[in-house]
């Protein structure tokens, strides 16, 4: 499961309450661009409509060179369908309308030929939670250094 993208701002600066596996329906040049690694998630985000359907917003995918004319008019950052269950999108569109809660992709990886994306039911950090976050990797980092040294 090598892991393409991943989105750090959405990790550092939100709380992860879960995680799910979806997958993406992509074009055939869009499969090839996204296993080069060309795929962004920075401000991407997820949104359930009335329909139940649910979509991957504003992720930059770039054109995939050899595909030529085929792109012609290529939308790198389009809105791409997400593949989950009804149950798992009934649970989404529930947990959503809750204060402070949003959609967020995480990750995109390959599972055997498949490529999945990796979604977060998140809540945004207060300041001094992340201030926390940054004193707690610093004490971490400072310990590990000193187990290193001895």
């Amino acid at each position: 499961m090598p892991t393409l993208a991943t989105n750090k701002k959405a990790l550092a600066g939100n709380t992860v309450l879960e995680k799910l596996e979806a997958g993406v329906v992509l074009t055939g040049p869009e499969v090839k661009s996204v296993k080069l690694g060309r795929l962004n998630l920075r401000g991407s985000y997820v949104s359930v409509d009335g329909q139940s359907q649910v979509w991957l917003m504003n992720a930059h995918v770039s054109a995939y060179p050899p595909a030529g004319a085929a792109q012609a008019g290529y939308d790198p950052t389009q809105r791409r369908k997400l593949l989950l269950s009804k149950q798992e999108i009934d649970h989404l569109r529930g947990r959503v309308h809750e204060k402070g809660l949003t959609i967020l992709p995480l990750s995109v990886y390959t599972k055997g030929s498949l490529i999945k994306l990796e979604i977060g039911l998140v809540r945004g950090k207060k300041l001094f939670e992340k201030r926390e976050t940054i004193k707690k990797r610093d004490i971490d980092r400072q310990i590990r250094q000193r187990l290193r040294r001895r």
